[in-house]
């Protein structure tokens, strides 16, 4: 089967095989892959194309690009990171939309060397696997869409070819996607199906559209077709006992010979050879492919000789409907004609419901983070229910600091923290409230290398300080004391990141808790 099932897992919508390759058949799937070359060389079909890539290139495969992989007369370690689109597509609802290319001739280096340190990045803290380190792998894949579509997307003009409008590369034709035209084929394969019906639909040319499919795929388009239909057949091959006249003809074939032929074309067999051979076994494409996994110590040798500073950290789950928070990024036009910000499109932040609820005297061990954050005296850029978010200046492009103060609690339990009287009510709140909540906060204009403190307050932490506060030690030896104190604390880590004109970062909450992160351009 030509189509690969990309499978994730622990949880985590990236996939990363590293490996040796001999030789990895023709195959596409449905999510972006990113091929990076550790060591040696590669060669590469895509679509049309075929490509020699050595040490330290890259290049990116869109959703649906036919592409085989195979060794040169040298030995290589490739990195291939896939991303689940379907996931990402909440955060960037045009990302499948979006067609992404590396130029290693054209590219600046400076570019090239962020999307090579993240991808760095995100392969060690897989190795790695510390503690929570799922959601280190999350955020350092936002960084690296962030990354993608502010210095590697390109979009179609009127003349069918590509160009990255943001960083005014030249023009080219290239390998495109064509998701509309790949969902129509696929939707109506079973049928009679012409390259002028579907270049009606698209409003294009028949020579134009025959002339963007194959560069798409390498293929014309009777044998994208042909390819197509072949592929669908493969289930009721091994799933049902029909005969293969049958099974042609449900496939769209006009004879049985064109189905046979077509068939061993892509599988390299009879269907009934097929069918006797794989009947009732488990079969991928990934099977097929040869290649040998690296070790551990093999990769992040290889890494370390490619890229500085490639480091894991921490944190916690996927959650579901994130809280989505946009520094300096156009939203529209306010009413003057003039660019508005995601920030400044709502009302004004000092008026945000986070304020009130900090400053009552009841919230204030609720309160310790924001009273440090407040403390540094620093312009509020924008605030909500439950994060408020200050820097040392107003101009993105100029901020060297940022501070993003992020709380877990829904606009119920923000009720309640507005009328709530004493400790007692509060420790109550922080034991009961259960819900799970994801921040990621995009700060656009940020670029170059940053380290980023977290000083975060779990609901252990803040149970246990107000339970303090209640009861004081007053009898407890040494050692309890002493295990209080560090049931309380809060947990202090550090870490550092490039960016490339939009900073990602992300945090989770299982239950009611706080983050105070603060990001210094180094």
């Amino acid at each position: 089967m030509l189509r690969e099932k990309i499978f994730y897992k622990d949880e985590l919508p990236v996939s990363v095989i590293t490996a040796n390759i001999v030789d990895y058949p023709f195959h596409f799937h449905d999510d972006m892959e990113i091929v990076y070359v550790l060591s040696g060389s590669i060669i590469l079909k895509s679509g049309y194309y075929t490509y020699t890539l050595k040490q330290g290139d890259m290049f990116i495969l869109n959703d649906r690009d036919m592409h085989s992989l195979e060794r040169t007369d040298e030995d290589n370690m490739v990195m291939m990171l896939q991303m689940d689109l379907s996931y990402f597509e909440r955060y960037y609802p045009d990302l499948r939309d979006q067609f992404f290319v590396v130029d290693m001739e054209e590219d600046k280096e400076e570019n090239l060397s962020v999307l090579r340190n993240i991808m760095a990045e995100i392969m060690m803290e897989i190795l790695q696997k510390g503690q929570g380190y799922e959601h280190k792998v999350i955020e350092s894949t936002h960084n690296l869409i962030s990354c993608l579509i502010s210095d590697f997307c390109y979009v179609v003009n009127e003349d069918g070819k590509f160009q990255n409008e943001t960083g005014g590369k030249t023009s080219k034709i290239l390998a495109g996607r064509l998701n509309r035209i790949m969902d129509y084929m696929y939707e109506n394969y079973e049928r009679k199906l012409t390259l002028s019906e579907i270049a009606e639909n698209e409003k294009l040319s028949i020579y134009y559209l025959s002339h963007i499919i194959k560069e798409a795929t390498g293929l014309s388009f009777q044998d994208l077709l042909s390819y197509i239909r072949v592929e669908e057949s493969e289930r009721l091959l091994l799933e049902s006992g029909k005969k293969i006249g049958a099974i042609a003809e449900e496939m769209g074939f006009s004879a049985v010979r064109y189905y046979i032929k077509h068939f061993e074309q892509w599988f390299g067999m009879h269907p009934l050879e097929y069918r006797k051979r794989y009947m009732g076994k488990s079969m991928t494409r990934e099977s097929r492919a040869k290649y040998k996994r690296c070790t551990p110590m093999e990769i992040e040798t290889a890494i370390h000789a490619l890229t500085r500073g490639a480091f894991t950290e921490t944190e916690d789950k996927l959650v579901l409907k994130p809280v989505i928070i946009d520094i300096g990024t156009a939203v529209g036009d306010d009413d003057n004609g003039q660019p508005k910000t995601a920030e400044t499109s709502a009302k004004d932040p000092k008026e945000a419901g986070i304020f009130t609820i900090m400053e009552r005297s009841v919230n204030d061990i609720l309160a310790e983070p924001y009273h440090l954050l407040m403390d540094l005296g620093e312009t509020v850029l924008a605030a909500g229910e439950n994060y408020v978010i200050t820097a040392e200046g107003t101009d993105t492009k100029d901020i060297s600091r940022l501070s993003i103060l992020v709380y877990n609690y829904d606009e119920n339990v923000g009720r309640s923290l507005r009328k709530i009287h004493t400790e007692n009510d509060l420790l109550r709140l922080v034991r009961h409230y259960d819900d799970e909540i994801e921040f990621l906060i995009r700060c656009n204009g940020f670029s170059g290398l940053y380290r980023i403190y977290r000083y975060r307050m779990d609901r252990e932490n803040l149970a246990k300080k107000l339970t303090d506060s209640l009861n004081p030690e007053g009898g407890a030896g040494k050692r309890d004391m002493l295990i209080g104190r560090l049931t309380g604390a809060p947990t202090v880590t550090t870490n550092t990141y490039t960016s490339s004109d939009v900073l990602s970062v992300r945090t989770t909450f299982q239950g009611m808790g706080v983050e105070l992160i603060l990001v210094d351009r180094i």
